[in-house]
């Protein structure tokens, strides 16, 4: 092994494993059903992130444990960079190691989010080993930082990998507020340039696209590249099943979005929006 990590959040995450408190868990003996995953990133980073729930509960009092997990992971993605061209990629994979504490205090307010906003939610624990709206923001949350670190094309491989798991597309590129929850999951869409703010609930079969596409210049069959295409959603929002939010339009605070909804326009704040019984789309204000 090259690579290996040599910073101090091996001793914070062990901080902030000491801290967590019920109902997450607290326990260091638990044991738990072995899952294996096509790639070894996303194996490491459950262990790192939520090591109780994982088999790894010896890392919780073992900063040296926890340094070994990060170079491990550390040296893969140092693997994967240097494949996209990366000649000198420790520097930057260190940057994104460090980040590792503020990523697991954010999946942890994600892992609010989906107990308190799902009424099917027996426990925090559930939530982190079976909800794959969870399994899918653990990914992005550490893929997001690769992208803004400048890896966009590692970032993507992983970003594939949890799509393939659970059926949820987030490109890396999409910036996800805190307290999210991605209920059910299966056929979301988020694209590269959307955002999404704080609190938001989103349901199975939602996309957040692009609704046209512009050509790049001088260059024949090229679509251009680097622009804004996907919605802005504000916090506070729920986007009901099966909605399309197409194109860079913005969706306002504390809006509701009924199912099948499609959206091309912007939304104001404190609207619902929902398919009347014909075919027009409609929005109502709630105040």
């Amino acid at each position: 092994m090259s690579y290996r990590y040599t910073g101090d959040t091996h001793r914070a995450l062990v901080a902030s494993y000491r801290a967590d408190e019920t109902p997450f868990p607290t326990e260091t003996d638990l044991v738990a059903p072995e899952r294996n995953h096509a790639r070894r990133e996303i194996a490491l980073l459950k262990c790192l992130l939520f090591p109780r729930l994982w088999n790894s509960g010896d890392n919780v009092g073992d900063p040296d444990a926890v340094q070994k997990c990060l170079s491990e992971l550390g040296e893969l993605f140092a693997t994967g960079f240097r494949l996209y061209g990366e000649s000198d990629p420790a520097p930057l994979v260190t940057t994104v190691l460090d980040q590792m504490p503020e990523i697991r205090d954010t999946l942890k307010r994600d892992v609010v989010a989906a107990y308190k906003g799902d009424p099917a939610a027996k426990s925090y624990r559930e939530v982190i080993r079976s909800y794959p709206g969870f399994q899918a923001l653990l990914v992005h949350r550490v893929a997001h930082v690769l992208y803004e670190a400048g890896a966009e094309e590692y970032a993507r491989e992983l970003s594939e990998c949890a799509k393939t798991e659970t059926g949820i597309d987030i490109h890396p590129g999409a910036e996800i507020g805190e307290y999210c929850l991605i209920d059910h999951g299966t056929g979301v869409v988020i694209g590269e340039t959307a955002t999404v703010g704080d609190w938001a609930r989103i349901y199975q079969n939602v996309t957040l696209g692009a609704l046209h596409f512009e050509e790049a210049e001088n260059e024949e069959h090229m679509l251009r590249k680097g622009y804004k295409r996907h919605p802005d959603i504000g916090d506070h929002v729920v986007i009901g099943a099966g909605s399309n939010i197409m194109g860079p339009v913005e969706v306002g605070d504390h809006v509701s979005i009924g199912a099948n909804s499609w959206i091309s326009e912007d939304v104001p704040d404190h609207t619902v929006v929902f398919i009347a019984d014909h075919p027009d789309l409609e929005q109502k204000p709630t105040d």
